[in-house]
């Protein structure tokens, strides 16, 4: 028993100064790309492409709208076969605008990937640096489920955002 105890203590004793080494901090990175000079950059381009795409989607809904109403009004009037190529003009439309909305949601998603891709790894490089050039054995990530308590003090998010920002 004495011989179990007395490797355990020097277990312990030979442990402490490596535990002791050991840096580890973590970083939110969801907040270095939301506050970065980048990242807001990225979501106003963004946010004015929604604008644009926005104006003209309501202005293709309003000639749909249009069109249903001419149909609507000439229904009584119209010939069978002019009826059926009116019906079938305004269910094209209708897909029409169907498809530019898709498509929109599409390139809007891929921009969006885009930017965060490059930015992220931008964020990868300093990170890198920061890690080595403050000696830290580990840097996390916050909001991966990994972090379940981590003192203010160890957080490199700002650091980051501003090592970010004076690089560009």
């Amino acid at each position: 028993m004495k011989k179990i105890i007395v490797a355990l203590i020097a277990t312990l004793l030979l442990a402490a100064p490596a535990l002791a080494e050991t840096r580890i901090a973590y970083v939110d990175l969801q907040k270095a790309l939301n506050l970065s000079k980048a990242g807001v950059q990225a979501k106003s381009e963004i946010a004015a492409q929604v604008k644009k795409y926005e104006a003209e989607f309501k202005a293709k809904r309003g000639e749909l709208q249009k069109l249903k109403g001419e149909l609507e009004k000439q229904a009584v009037l119209l010939s069978d076969s002019a009826k059926a190529q009116k019906e079938r003009d305004f269910q094209k439309s209708g897909k029409e605008l169907q498809r530019f909305q898709k498509d929109v949601k599409d390139e809007l998603q891929q921009k969006d990937a885009e930017h965060t891709k490059r930015i992220l790894n931008k964020l990868f490089e300093i990170l890198q640096k920061l890690g080595k050039d403050g000696g830290y054995s580990m840097i996390i990530e916050k909001n991966e489920g990994a972090v379940i308590y981590a003192d203010k003090s160890i957080d490199l998010t700002d650091e980051l955002i501003k090592a970010f920002d004076a690089a560009k």
